[in-house]
Order: structure tokens, then sequence, then C-alpha cells
């Protein structure tokens, strides 16, 4: 498995975990376990998206970009990396 992929796998259990946790909190607003949880799947999932941001480029169109330009449709698409880039 590459790098990028165990990034984007480690960001997918990281936001399902966040989603999770907040899911129970809205059956259990006051545990504090979960919501202490909460917080912190959501800033790993956040500094994990940067990562793969940084390293990778764009996973969504409201990624941070550069203030300067549109990154959203540069070139490499990640299914082109897939296949060797262009």
């Amino acid at each position: 498995m590459s790098e990028r992929e165990m990034l984007l796998k480690k960001l997918s259990a990281q936001q399902f975990a966040a989603w999770e946790t907040g899911l129970f909190l809205d059956t259990h607003p006051t545990c504090s376990a979960a919501l202490k949880a909460h917080k912190e799947y959501v800033a790993a999932a956040k500094e994990a998206k940067k990562e793969y941001n940084e390293k990778y480029g764009m996973l969504t169109h409201n990624c941070p970009h550069e203030e300067d330009k549109w990154q959203w449709v540069c070139d490499p698409w990640p299914w082109d990396l897939e296949q060797g880039g262009r």
C-alpha cells in the first residue's frame, strides 16, 4: 500500500470516528469522555487532511488553497496519479 493510500485510510478512519462520536453525543450530550474523543478525532482528521493536501493536492473543492489561484482543477487529477501521471 502506498503512502498516499495509507494517508487516505487514516483520514477516512478519523473522519468516521468523528462522525460516530458526534452521533453518540446527539443522544449522550453530557458524556465528557465522548466529547473529548470527538474533539481529538476532529483535530486528527483536520491534520491528516492538511497533510494530504500538502503532499497530493486538494481532496475537495473547499480545501484550503493558495490565495492567488484556484487549485481544484489543476493537473494531475487523483485518478491520473494512480495510472502513473500524465
